[in-house]
């Protein structure tokens, strides 16, 4: 019988980062800049997504929209909504093979993984058009997003939604940084909308503060490490309010055993749930597409791939509409 070791915490990020610490590559100098940025920035959207909302780098020097200043490493890429009248958005990401082995350490000190960094992933794409195609359930709501990577979900929802708050979470301090850098160049886009960047760690206490607060937590692929499964239950249920509705709304892909495993939990911590596998007519024929032949997204895998909608309430709440 063959024997199996559990990887540890520590390499289990490893394996997150060890592709980022390859020679650094350098940026394209020639006519062909902004897409050859585009390919080269962090996200695994660039030839593998759903390319639901459509994105550019922000190569020009004298683009009004630009940042005056990007640090080396970095690329500023625009996203524009798929919305009549909606803004496109600024995010500052990480270019492709930038990472150090600072990052490494960052992540040992704060138990946290470096996914924010190394991409900005498909699900959280997803994430953000669902939360468009259903702006209505966020008017003039206090909304949070877990582990959110460049924030492209928290911002979606603080430019067209009308929600009251938004607060823009990791627990990663190098993901906050690029967080609180996207808030600020947003801020004209946000109208009434308070926004916040927060460093939250999901096991972290002393967060009394906004416990019970939150009329909306959304997430995107937050289930993948299984050793942060109870913290993140346990963190959903502190933060969803109380008295009143209130959910949550996980977009994850099932990734073997790992979301059913975090739902089991969930059910432990006295919360109702629900899964959706077809909630979105135009995500799913997109998803139909790569499951029936389309090349464009190689290697394309249902259960590592799609993310399924994730609904999560206390048992007496109905959940918004």
């Amino acid at each position: 019988m063959e024997k199996t070791t559990k990887a540890s915490p520590p390499s289990l990020r490893w394996s997150i980062l060890r592709r980022a610490l390859l020679p650094h590559r350098r940026l394209p100098q020639d006519d062909e800049q902004s897409r050859a940025d585009a390919n080269h920035i962090s996200r695994k959207n660039s030839r593998r997504g759903f390319n639901l909302i459509p994105f550019e780098a922000v190569t020009q020097p004298g683009d009004p929209d630009s940042p005056s200043t990007v640090e080396a490493g970095r690329a500023v890429v625009r996203y524009t909504l798929p919305v009549d009248g909606s803004p496109g958005l600024l995010l500052t990401q990480r270019l492709e093979n930038q990472a150090d082995l600072h990052d490494f350490e960052i992540c040992n000190t704060y138990n946290v993984d470096n996914t924010g960094l190394v991409c900005s992933w498909p699900s959280e794409e997803v994430l953000a058009y669902f939360c468009l195609s259903h702006a209505d359930m966020f008017r003039c709501k206090k909304v949070i997003e877990l582990g959110s990577g460049y924030g492209l979900a928290g911002l979606v929802i603080a430019a067209a939604t009308e929600a009251s708050e938004v607060v823009i979470s990791d627990g990663n301090p190098q993901v906050v940084d690029y967080i609180k850098c996207n808030i600020d160049a947003n801020l004209k886009m946000f109208g009434g909308t308070k926004v916040m960047p927060m460093m939250l760690h999901w096991n972290q206490t002393g967060v009394s503060e906004i416990s019970n607060s939150y009329d909306i937590i959304v997430a995107s692929d937050c289930t993948f490490f299984k050793e942060f499964h109870s913290d993140l239950a346990r963190m959903i249920k502190s933060l969803l309010k109380q008295p009143g509705p209130s959910e949550s709304i996980l977009l994850s892909p099932k990734r073997g055993d790992s979301l059913d495993k975090f739902l089991y939990l969930i059910a432990k911590e006295g919360l109702r749930f629900s899964v959706t596998e077809n909630y979105d007519s135009e995500i799913w024929k997109r998803h139909q597409g790569f499951v029936n032949g389309d090349d464009s997204w190689p290697g394309y895998q249902k259960d590592h791939c799609y993310p399924l909608l994730v609904r999560i309430m206390h048992e007496s709440r109905e959940p918004y509409s």
